[in-house]
Formats: C-alpha cells, structure tokens, sequence
C-alpha cells in the first residue's frame, strides 16, 4: 500500500484509514501572540486532543523532537541520530506509509515531508488541504491522545542525510557573491519580503531573492494546493530561469512548502536553506534589502 505521489487526498486516507503500516501524524504547530510581544511559536498538541484529529492520527512534536533543540536558530533540523529516535517513538519503521497534515496551509506537514526525504525515507506524502480539507468533507474526528504501536529493532529506521536538500549560510553568501548559480525564493508573505512595518515585525530580504509566497500557492476555500497553470504562474518568478532554486522564510518552514509545489512542477535541484533569516539576520553583516523606509527585526516562520 502506498500514498499518492507526495500528495495524499482526503478520499484516500478515509479510504486507507487503518490499514497496516499506515501512520499517519498531525504536525501542527500554532503561531500565537506572544506575552512579551511579538509572535511565538506553541506546540499544537493541546489542539490536537481537544479540538480534534484525525482518527488514530498521532501526533509529531515538531518544535522539539523534529528539531535540534540545541541548534543555534528555531527549527535546526536533528540529526541522523535525533530522527531516527523521534521516528521510532511514533513507531515508524522501514516498512511504514506516513502521511502527514496540519491545521494551518500545510507548511508544516511539508517541513516533516521534507525532512524524511532528506534522511532518505520516500514513503511519506502530505495530506492536501490538510485537517481543512479533512473536516470539509465532513469525516470524523477523534479527541484525545493516540499511543503509538512500538517499532521492531530490525524494522527501525537507521536514517542517513542526502545530499541536495538543505542549504546553508555559505551557500547563500557564495549565490550573492556571484561565486555559485542559485534563485533565491523567499517564501515569506510580500509584506515581509518587502519589509513594511506593521503589528508585525518585519525584515525585508536577502539581496538578489525573488518573491513566492507560500500561503499563494494552495486554495483559499480548502487549503489544497494549487494544480496546473494556476500553480505554474505563482511559481514564475522561482523558474524563470534554469538555475537551481534556494527557498528561505523566516525559520526555514514556510519555505518547505514551496519546494513541496516545486518538487510537484517537477524540480529536483531545489534546496531550502534551513536556518532562513532566523540565523541570516542574526549576523549583524549580513545584508538584507527591503523597500520600505525601516526594517526591524524578528522573521516569520
């Protein structure tokens, strides 16, 4: 049994709900305001057993167990080590189907979807339209935690990185310098690529970037992403040219759902840089443009 392509439909978890091997994991994570101003970022496990999941859907901890908690900027993706021990406490194993939602436009699901093709596991597939499109079919939810069924020794994941999908600050420096042949694609909303200041702050864009925002290329009504021509024209300004693609956003997530809509037109010289502006704007000599009068300072995710 297998998911379709990288996308799943709604129709075919509810056709597939329960079968063996089949795992399937909510990845929410909540941007809310933060006591001291600001955003912050909150687990969306305590959505996940009052509000509803889908049934027998567990749920991934991408703020801690997916991430490096002791990486220099939010979202440091883990190591080897720490993704084969987070993948083995939700029981999956080498013979596992994943497939992957959120409660928000699918940018998290597709951070988890990026994240295990880069340690090599291909059997994962994002659900499209996420918990929107699983609830505007009117499907059932459950409530309450779901345990995982424990993975095998022998059935263990023993994850190893690839090379082609992550870029990093040396990468982007060598793009501005003229030293390496990349588009850079800021995924983040036009308003922070531009760098307008609002009840948000905002920084502006690393030099040389195009604009593709992640929440343009799905649907407004139901959250599915974009198909055809509609999803081609939102990612003009990002295959303009034959160049490989480098996406960031502001802490390496939002940008993963670009290279999902990429990899689905086909691309396979796509990387995300993975510290995005969370660690480019931390050096205070590392450039950014903006086309507003200021440009103050904490990214989006």
């Amino acid at each position: 049994m297998s998911a379709h392509s990288h996308l799943t439909s709604a129709q075919w978890l509810a056709d597939h709900l329960g079968a063996e091997g089949l795992v399937v994991l909510d990845a929410t994570v909540l941007d809310v305001a933060s006591p001291v101003g600001g955003r912050a970022w909150l687990s969306g496990y305590d959505q996940y057993l009052v509000e509803g999941h889908i049934p027998g859907a567990l749920f991934a901890e991408v703020l801690e167990a997916f991430s490096d908690p002791a990486g220099g900027f939010a979202f440091t993706r883990p190591s080897a080590e720490q993704f084969d021990a987070a993948t083995a406490a939700l029981g999956i194993g080498t013979d596992s189907t994943v497939v992957v939602y959120d409660s928000s436009i699918g940018q998290w699901a597709s951070r988890l979807w990026w994240l295990f093709r880069s340690f090599g596991f291909e059997s994962i597939s994002v659900l499209d339209g996420g918990l929107t499109a699983w609830r505007g079919g009117e499907r059932p939810l459950e409530f309450g935690h779901v345990p995982a069924v424990a993975v095998t020794p022998d059935a263990a994941l023993e994850a190893t990185a690839l090379p082609g999908f992550w870029a990093d600050k040396t990468d982007v420096e060598a793009v501005i310098a003229g030293d390496r042949d990349a588009t850079l694609v800021c995924s983040l909303p036009p308003s922070d690529f531009a760098g307008e200041t609002g009840s948000r702050s905002r920084l502006g864009h690393i030099p040389g970037s195009v604009n593709v925002p992640s929440g343009r290329l799905v649907q407004r009504d139901d959250r599915t992403l974009l198909r055809g021509d509609a999803l081609a024209e939102r990612l003009a300004p990002a295959t303009g040219s034959k160049e490989p693609i480098i996406l960031y956003c502001g802490a390496g997530i939002a940008a993963t759902l670009g290279a999902l809509a990429l990899t689905l037109e086909g691309r396979t010289d796509v990387a995300v840089y993975d510290g995005s502006l969370g660690e480019w704007a931390a050096d205070a000599d590392a450039p950014l443009a903006t086309t507003s009068a200021t440009a103050p300072a904490t990214p989006a995710h």
